[in-house]
């Protein structure tokens, strides 16, 4: 039988919780794996005075923009069995496909804002942005 994707094992949680990614240090402080950047954090700031709501980003591995993260209202998107949390950005919470995270390896990912239309369903930032994910894995050499 071929070996499958799985999310890491972790604690049963009450249903209807969302998945959490595991702890990596003894202390039990789970690994720094999202930031961003200050334009990110003041569009996220715009974006939800704007709306008056909470939100949520999720970066799945499905065929529509699974390569930039999405923005939601909060709740806007059901999380699954394969989605991590990688923490929270300005009180929004942050998901990653097991997968997708798995493939980016021990990189801290950074969340930022870019020129450019938002990709499916995804909540814009502000006029002509949309967000993205940037590291150090794959910054341009200088």
């Amino acid at each position: 039988m071929p070996e499958r994707d799985h999310a890491p094992e972790r604690d049963p949680a009450p249903a209807g919780t969302p998945p959490r990614a595991p702890a990596a240090d003894p202390d039990g402080q789970p690994p720094v794996r999202i930031g961003a950047t200050p334009a990110a954090r003041e569009a996220i700031s715009r974006l939800r005075s704007a709306r008056g709501e909470g939100l949520m980003f999720v970066q799945s591995a499905g065929c529509c923009a699974g390569s930039v993260p999405m923005c939601f209202p909060a709740g806007g998107f059901i999380v699954g069995e394969l989605d991590l949390l990688l923490g929270e950005i300005e009180g929004c919470p942050f998901y990653m496909d097991a997968r997708v995270n798995r493939s980016w390896g021990e990189a801290e990912l950074i969340l930022d804002v870019a020129a450019g239309e938002p990709e499916g369903f995804s909540l814009g930032p502000g006029a002509g942005l949309h967000f993205v994910i940037r590291t150090g894995v794959c910054a341009p050499a200088h």
